[in-house]
């Protein structure tokens, strides 16, 4: 994998975010971070770029994209916005074409399917609720996925189950069939997400990934 000197995050005001900034600093890797309020951001540092924007905004994206090696996406969604996560991924997929980058990296849910799953009970239970409570959210993660799996671009789709706010860690255990935990931390979530910037193993594929 080529060397990395900046990582563009999106949702690096976000709970789960944050660790990931934190780490990336500890890394010494320098970030460049779109935030719709840069204010909600308690960390600072001197590696830290904020571009102030709208992750929706095709130029907003362009401009936290110019610069970087890779992109991790830690992005949520609010309940009023529909249509979130495919404006998002259109937005990254071109400027990633024309700026002629290819390493992404996001976080979704257990409830996104793949032709390669074999859910177990555990797994398929917090799917189906899923399903039932949040149709909309879920019908919009799966089209990310499917758009994502339709693009060249080297991406990897990072499936969790429910995080757990802490800086303690644990063994991490990833596979593509099924999730091996129900719970995993966000120091351990952030220290996989870095490692897939420089490694090929998850590649145009999508990990369930967990603190055991």
């Amino acid at each position: 994998m080529k060397t990395i000197h900046k990582i563009a995050v999106l949702g690096g005001a976000g709970k789960s975010g944050q660790y990931l900034v934190k780490m990336l600093i500890k890394k010494g890797i320098s970030i460049k971070l779109l935030l719709r309020s840069p204010e909600k951001l308690q960390i600072q540092n001197p590696l830290i770029e904020i571009i102030k924007g709208n992750a929706r905004d095709f130029d907003s994206i362009h401009t936290l994209l110019d610069g970087c090696d890779a992109l991790i996406s830690t992005l949520g969604q609010s309940k009023d916005e529909v249509g979130t996560y495919r404006d998002v991924s259109e937005n990254i997929i071109k400027a990633m074409h024309q700026l002629n980058l290819n390493r992404y990296i996001m976080v979704t849910g257990l409830n996104v399917d793949t032709p390669f799953d074999a859910k177990g009970p555990q797994t398929l239970a917090a799917t189906n609720w899923m399903k039932a409570n949040f149709r909309e959210a879920v019908l919009q993660r799966q089209e990310e996925y499917e758009i994502l799996s339709k693009c060249n671009l080297n991406w990897t789709v990072v499936r969790v189950p429910m995080i757990i706010q802490t800086d303690e860690t644990g063994a991490i255990e990833s596979n593509l069939v099924d999730c091996s935990s129900d719970t995993i931390n966000a120091y351990d979530l952030a220290s996989f997400l870095i490692a897939q910037v420089y490694s090929p193993v998850y590649v145009k594929k999508a990990p369930f990934v967990a603190t055991l």
